[in-house]
């Protein structure tokens, strides 16, 4: 079976193969795209995965993961624990340090780890994260204001235990 091969003809067998099938990996769902006509690169399936708001979850159980696309096409925020539940984890093991100026947070991590914490802040989702730029072992986190900075820093620095 051909397929069109256009980026939207993707996108929608992508998520229709995601909706109807179980695709625990990228593998899996290059495997069913070629068994669909369709022939991506590992590059292409990923920038696709992110334009189609698909996301890997996890259920609460640990079971193995999946990807999920939302029904409002938006991304599904991460599932492996209960909300909240992972940053509060991350946050305990990873933060050693926030402080404020202005309207940026910088939060401070081990060597190697900044990425990693950003990437849960990203997907906690708070409504005070405009959004985040992690080095090394340093984190910049961009919120709306110098209030909202203050309070995000403490409240942080709170969940970590590095109050």
């Amino acid at each position: 079976m051909t397929a069109p091969d256009t980026r939207i003809a993707r996108h929608a067998k992508i998520i229709e193969l995601i909706k109807n099938e179980t695709v625990t990996s990228q593998t899996t769902l290059a495997k069913l795209l070629s068994a669909n006509g369709l022939k991506v690169t590992q590059a292409t399936l990923s920038r696709d995965l992110e334009e189609v708001g698909a996301t890997k979850i996890r259920s609460a159980e640990g079971q193995t993961a999946r990807y999920v696309i939302n029904e409002d096409g938006m991304p599904t925020p991460f599932k492996a624990e209960k909300p909240g539940a992972r940053l509060t984890r991350l946050l305990s093991e990873l933060l050693t340090d926030a402080a404020h100026a202005q309207n940026l947070v910088v939060l401070r991590t081990p060597p190697g780890a900044a990425n990693f914490l950003a990437s849960a802040l990203d997907r906690a989702g708070l409504p005070q994260v405009v959004g985040t730029i992690a080095g090394d072992d340093t984190i910049m986190v961009i919120t709306p204001d110098a209030t909202k900075a203050k309070n995000l820093a403490a409240q942080l620095r709170n969940i970590s235990g590095a109050a």
